[in-house]
């Protein structure tokens, strides 16, 4: 398939989302009490259905989540002028927040009910320069392993060609989340 095909697919599939997004709950924090008895992949996809208020973060920093399965994330973005760095180019911090998502909710996805996660170790290998020329691109989030006290998660940052613009590890802790008061 070609590269601009490709790309109108992702521009679909973004579109599909983010009716989804805005026509729920919009940016926020979900109330514990509504989420206490989901699972980590039942929260994610009520997300994308607008079931459930999705992060404010990627708003401001123009990426969301396009699809989520057990062990696998997809965020998908496009940096603007707002996310550059005095060279003209793409900073590294909005590569590794893009693919510290796309990883982590991969952990999510696999996270049974009362369980939680947070991100340990984060090591990313930017590869290519992120140009105002690259329209979009995903971070591709994959539960390597995930155990009762540790996961393990692998990332990339991709264009459509196929291009690699970074790629990155993770290590998370997993824990029993306790009710808030």
């Amino acid at each position: 398939m070609s590269t601009d095909l490709i790309l109108e697919q992702w521009l679909a599939e973004e579109a599909e989302v983010l009716k989804g997004l805005q026509s729920g709950r919009g940016p926020g924090v979900a109330n514990p009490q509504e989420v206490m008895s989901m699972t980590g992949l039942e929260m994610m996809r009520g997300m994308l259905q607008g079931r459930l208020p999705y992060p404010a973060m990627g708003k401001t920093l123009d990426f969301q989540m396009i699809h989520v399965e057990e062990g696998k994330a997809i965020f998908q973005g496009s940096p603007s002028l707002a996310h550059q760095n005095p060279m003209g180019t793409t900073h590294g911090g909005w590569y590794a927040t893009i693919l510290d998502s796309a990883m982590g909710c991969a952990v999510h996805s696999m996270m049974p009910i009362g369980r939680g996660y947070t991100t340990a170790e984060l090591s990313i290998n930017l590869v290519r320069a992120i140009t105002p020329k690259v329209k979009r691109l995903r971070a591709l989030g994959t539960v390597v392993h995930c155990g009762r006290q540790l996961a393990t998660t692998e990332g990339r940052l991709v264009g459509p060609d196929g291009t690699i613009y970074a790629h990155a590890t993770s290590t998370c802790l997993v824990f029993d989340m306790k009710p808030r008061a």
